[in-house]
């Protein structure tokens, strides 16, 4: 299975809060077990991310996966394109699937 591509709009100095649901051949898939993880970064080869997103898996068993990030992460990211993925993960790494990936747009915050 390889990663989706999902294109978003995050804007500077907001609340961001996105939920998928995962599903494997159209059946949700039972996340018990698995954790989340999601970064994003200036380019694909920057070493540091700009930011990391907070990833829950709230009731493994109905597939759903939140990514969030607070306002005061976001006020600090500067404006412009950035890359970003998610992924699942077990305990030690022993198992990883990238589900989604893709471009951040972040745009500049007016109000401040």
């Amino acid at each position: 299975m390889s990663a989706s591509t999902y294109n978003f709009n995050l804007d500077q100095g907001a609340d961001f809060a996105l939920e998928l649901v995962m599903k494997d051949n159209g059946v949700v898939k039972d996340l018990t077990g698995y954790s989340a993880r999601a970064q994003m970064r200036k380019s694909k080869e920057a070493a540091t991310p700009a930011a990391s997103f907070t990833c829950t898996i709230p009731t493994p068993t109905d597939g759903k996966i939140k990514l969030d990030m607070p306002n005061a992460t976001s006020a600090a990211i500067a404006a412009g394109v950035y890359y970003y993925d998610l992924e699942i993960y077990t305990s030690s790494d022993s198992f990883v699937l990238r589900l989604l990936q893709g471009q951040v747009t972040v745009t500049r915050e007016i109000t401040r």
